[in-house]
């Protein structure tokens, strides 16, 4: 105790550069916050942002009101006005913690408005509570005596007060902990305990050991969720790029199978063709003779039938190529091949703001199916709900839910809230080539379909109206064992997210 109440060199310009580097960490670290609730629109998130907004602005003008810092006597005021813009950054800050662990569970849908509401909203609040420490300080208590020398009691009593809002944020926090971002949250608080403690208990002076080792510990904790977002940023565009440069080396493979497959298909086709070409023109002059020799031209049209025979095969083999293959065809949970899709679209869905709520009975009949082609129908109907919800402003949610018919078949529902169907719409729906989106070609729900009915099930339109769509694929069962427990959940909660 009696080495962090040394009095330590006087360096004005410590606490301008300090303070400053925290106030544009704090302004960084809400800008990417405030970014991630643009993804996620977790209301929480923007009070959090909203948090750090405060602390990194309350934090600048208790420097600019410091005596020393920017002028003899700061900028404005005196030390009590330093001293209460101090105050108000060390409780705005755990405040807003305290707000984003209680509300951790909610969510916005309009992400864009929020955010320019929130900005104005915590602007107004600095202003309201600046005009109050500075033209109301005369109302507050006094917490330092002879210029920035001495704490008065009051000091201290304030000191402990703002350990303990610390602490009950840290406490509400750490029993509601679950994501990264709240780790590292954790973290931040218990960095920023050694503040108070020092001020308290330790020293009585500004400029002593004590005070200089408090504002390192603020510095570090303002640094904190910041290393940490830019960190996840750096190692999620790491995974983005190598994610794409792996997609386009499969596509570029894929490119390259196609055009040799094709240009093998040509070559076959050609063949038959020209042959089918050649005996026509033959026959047509051996029918132009006088006499005409029936036998030359009987000849050549059975060449022709023979050219013609030798492409339908070719074609029937190519057809039976890219028939299902039963060795491929599996028994197989449903609700299984549900998750894996809403596991494969998990970032599209996140980067629309998404809502996603499933309802996967347990122990459904098992279905006789092949698993990629029926996760890739699932994968053709989620991006198109992503799609019909981009061009509407309401809540977006995407529902899944499968059940039983009691009988023989197991159905899996797709509900969207997106701008829906009209009833013309609907019945062209599965048609080839047809399609309601401006870049679409209108062949995903005519294969999907063909690849349902190749499994002897039926992909349906079950409700399309204004308030969205809802497509149901009914799948008959390997086995008739009903089943009746349902579990009903978010999908993703057990998901470790930085959010």
């Amino acid at each position: 105790m009696s080495f962090g109440s040394v009095q330590g060199p006087q360096i004005d310009v410590f606490l301008p550069v300090l303070q400053t580097v925290i106030c544009v960490a704090d302004l960084i670290t809400a800008t990417l916050l405030f970014v991630q609730y643009s993804i996620q629109s977790h209301r929480a998130i923007l009070v959090l942002a909203s948090g750090y907004v405060c602390s990194g602005v309350f934090a600048f003008l208790q420097t600019l009101a410091f005596p020393g810092a920017y002028a003899p006597t700061g900028l404005f005021g005196n030390a009590d006005h330093a001293a209460w813009f101090f105050v108000l950054w060390q409780t705005t800050f755990p405040s807003a913690i305290i707000v984003y662990a209680l509300w951790k569970d909610k969510r916005d849908s309009s992400a864009g408005l929020n955010i320019g509401m929130a900005v104005a909203c915590v602007v107004a609040a600095i202003i309201v509570l600046s005009l109050l420490v500075t033209t109301g300080v005369e109302y507050l208590p006094t917490l330092y005596t002879g210029g920035i020398t001495v704490q008065t009691p009051a000091a201290k009593f304030v000191n402990i007060l703002m350990l303990l809002i610390g602490i009950t944020a840290l406490a509400i926090l750490f029993s509601r902990w679950r994501s990264i971002l709240d780790l590292w949250l954790i973290v931040t608080l218990i960095a920023w305990m050694p503040n108070f403690i020092v001020a308290a208990m330790l020293t009585t002076v500004r400029f002593s050991v004590g005070w200089y080792m408090a504002r390192g510990y603020a510095l570090v904790a303002s640094c904190t969720v910041l290393t940490v977002l830019l960190t996840e940023t750096t190692f999620l565009y790491a995974r983005l790029v190598d994610s794409v440069v792996l997609l386009r080396r499969e596509r570029a493979n894929r490119l390259m199978s196609l055009d040799a497959a094709t240009s093998a298909m040509a070559h076959e086709l050609k063949q038959p063709l020209m042959a089918i070409s050649a005996s026509g023109e033959a026959a047509l002059l051996w029918s132009q003779k006088s006499p005409v020799d029936l036998e030359r031209v009987r000849k050549c049209i059975t060449a022709m039938l023979s050219g013609a025979y030798r492409a339908d095969e070719f074609i029937s083999g190519v057809r039976e190529l890219f028939k299902k293959r039963k060795e491929h065809r599996t028994a197989i949970q449903f609700d299984d091949v549900a998750r894996e899709a809403i596991d494969l679209m998990r970032p599209g869905l996140q980067a629309n703001g998404i809502f996603i709520e499933t309802e996967f009975k347990d122990h459904l009949p098992a279905i006789y199916a092949d698993r990629v082609q029926l996760q890739q129908v699932i994968l053709n109907l989620i991006r198109n709900a992503i799609e019909a919800m981009n061009a509407t402003h309401g809540a977006r949610r995407l529902r899944l839910a499968t059940r039983y018919d009691g009988r023989s078949a197991v159905i899996l529902s797709v509900e969207d809230t997106g701008r829906g169907m009209t009833a013309a719409d609907v019945e062209r729906a599965f048609v080839p080539f047809f399609t309601t989106k401006s870049g679409g070609m209108g062949l995903g729900l005519a294969i999907c379909q063909a690849i349902i009915e190749g499994h002897a099930g039926i992909l349906r339109i079950a409700k399309a109206d204004a308030a969205g769509c809802v497509f149901e694929m009914e799948m008959p069962v390997a086995n008739d064992t009903p089943r009746d427990e349902v579990k009903v959940g978010v999908a993703g909660d057990d998901v470790r997210s930085l959010a």
